[in-house]
């Protein structure tokens, strides 16, 4: 379930009034769980899938994919899996936590393990939003904000793209606060 933590402490649970919170950024949040097939299970449990399984995997979720399609024009998505073991994981994850702008939204689908998004809002305060597997998150183009993974240091989550190239980090040298 996701959680909503601010600068000064507070934590913020439920999906209403974390929604609340967020929509000043533009910052769209909901629960989209999905029917954990067999097959789907197996391919979710594993640590590291070929592109032949992380397609497969897509396959099956396809169905948001279309409805983001003709919602906001999407023409591409991948599914990104991280976890202890990927090879320079640490050099990987420097690209993502500091913070950043993109000319394309983010948009993630969590289908397993869990990360955390961090926001600038606008009165300069900053939050920090842990996502979970069965949650999507639409942040929009220029909205500054950075991304970790959690101690649990896993996670599976489908992206939709525009464009790729929209998707380039935009670098802000903003200090981050709240972890």
């Amino acid at each position: 379930m996701a959680q909503l933590k601010f600068e000064d402490g507070q934590i913020v649970t439920t999906l209403d009034n974390i929604q609340k919170a967020l929509s000043r950024l533009g910052i769209e949040l909901a629960q989209w769980p999905f029917e954990r097939t067999p097959k789907l299970s197996a391919l979710l449990a594993s640590d590291t899938l070929t592109d032949v399984q992380k397609e497969e995997l897509l396959i099956a979720l396809d169905d948001r994919f279309e409805n983001q399609k003709r919602r906001f024009g999407y023409q591409a998505r991948d599914l990104v899996v991280l976890h202890r073991e990927t090879p320079k994981l640490d050099e990987l994850l420097k690209i993502f936590n500091r913070t950043h702008t993109h000319d394309d939204d983010e948009v993630r689908y969590i289908v397993d393990g869990s990360g955390r998004f961090g926001f600038i809002m606008p009165d300069k305060q900053q939050v920090l939003l842990t996502v979970e597997a069965g949650e999507y998150i639409r942040v929009p183009a220029e909205t500054e904000h950075w991304f970790v993974l959690d101690e649990r240091r896993r996670i599976k989550a489908v992206r939709y793209f525009t464009n790729k190239e929209g998707w380039v980090a935009n670098y802000t040298g903003m200090s981050i606060r709240v972890s």
